[in-house]
């Protein structure tokens, strides 16, 4: 009995064993498959960069020009600014920022291969930072660009292409994560925050991920002592926005709620807040058409809450002027719906025809 009682015990030693063994072999094989599979992902990262980069290479030109007067002490034909362009259309519609073309002359755009291209004509935006610039051009290879930005993912590697510094560094690469999406920096619209390196003359230039798609346009950065490695981009679903109105209207027809506005001190400085904004001016007829006083609180627009400026700049994308939204306010008090038709918003974009503008 004593001997068949031990023979129970050590078979269920036994299999205690082997269940343990078991469990440590899964263990150390999903130890491995972890291992694996990130370093999988980095060889993966490490051949796709170099592809992304010749893939949208032929996409991204250079931008020179004369410099605005009083911009240098130097002021000859050395006075030089530049920046970075990314082709959006093969017949030569090329998208850059506001503030690379805005007072420049003598424009002219270099594609990767080397050719030069007189700019023709320039629409600029300076609300949205966006441009376009047209050259007479064919064939050219157009970027791929997201329909939206909103499904980047906080960490995902990206590559930032451009001219940096010098015009001789056209083309120059640098690879980074993103590092934030719907900022709110100084800004009209929400921007993308990457830690990707973005040096002077990089502006304009594109924030392309694994994929070979364009997510934004690289637009500023902070540069201050202790400060590093922060870049924001232009979200690609603006830069459509944008874009589609410029060709379209040869202006950027900004729907606007006609009224000026004040933010709660949570939303200034950037905390999570509830808190709606006050009407400090009614600007348009039609906000005083539709009853709105100073001192009314906006909480929503078409029954989406909004916070801020940028909120409500991001909200009105859809619409263009004469076409009506429904406002959840308050007023003495009582909670009231009012219709309001959107007016024209007063920042236009500027257009200008560049064929005999003064060259370099």
């Amino acid at each position: 009995m004593k001997n068949l009682q031990w023979q129970k015990r050590s078979a269920v030693a036994l299999l205690g064993a082997i269940i343990l063994a078991g469990s440590s072999d899964a263990i150390m094989h999903t130890d491995i498959a972890a291992a694996a599979s990130a370093k999988s992902k980095n060889t993966y990262e490490q051949s796709a960069v170099p592809q992304v980069i010749s893939r949208m290479s032929p996409s991204v030109v250079g931008i020179i020009g004369k410099a605005p007067q009083g911009s240098s002490e130097v002021d000859d034909r050395y006075n030089l600014a530049h920046g970075t362009g990314v082709i959006w259309k093969s017949d030569g519609w090329i998208v850059t920022n506001a503030h690379v073309v805005d007072g420049l002359t003598g424009i002219t755009v270099v594609t990767s291969d080397g050719k030069s291209y007189k700019a023709k004509s320039v629409y600029s935006d300076p609300m949205s930072d966006i441009a376009l610039v047209k050259i007479n051009a064919k064939s050219l290879k157009p970027a791929k660009f997201a329909a939206s930005a909103q499904n980047a993912l906080v960490g995902e590697t990206v590559v930032a292409i451009g001219t940096p510094i010098s015009f001789s560094l056209r083309n120059s690469a640098s690879v980074g994560v993103v590092s934030g999406l719907n900022r709110s920096v100084d800004g009209s619209y929400r921007l993308i925050q990457t830690d990707t390196a973005i040096n002077p003359g990089n502006s304009g230039g594109p924030l392309v991920n694994l994929k070979g798609e364009v997510i934004g346009i690289n637009s500023k950065k902070f540069a201050a002592v202790g400060i590093e490695n922060m870049g924001f981009s232009i979200p690609a679903e603006t830069v459509h926005y944008i874009v589609d109105h410029l060709l379209e209207y040869g202006e950027v027809r900004r729907a606007g709620l006609g009224l000026e506005l004040e933010e709660s001190w949570s939303a200034i400085v950037g905390l999570p807040s509830d808190d709606p904004l006050t009407v400090t001016k009614v600007l348009s007829e039609q906000a005083r058409k539709a009853g709105i006083q100073e001192d009314d609180v906006l909480y929503a627009i078409n029954g989406k809450r909004i916070y801020s400026v940028v909120d409500i700049n991001e909200r009105l994308k859809p619409f263009i002027p004469g076409q009506q939204v429904q406002l959840l306010m308050q007023r003495d008090g009582d909670i009231v719906n009012v219709k309001l038709t959107l007016s024209q918003d007063g920042n236009r974009a500027a257009s200008s025809s560049v064929e005999e503008a003064e060259s370099w």
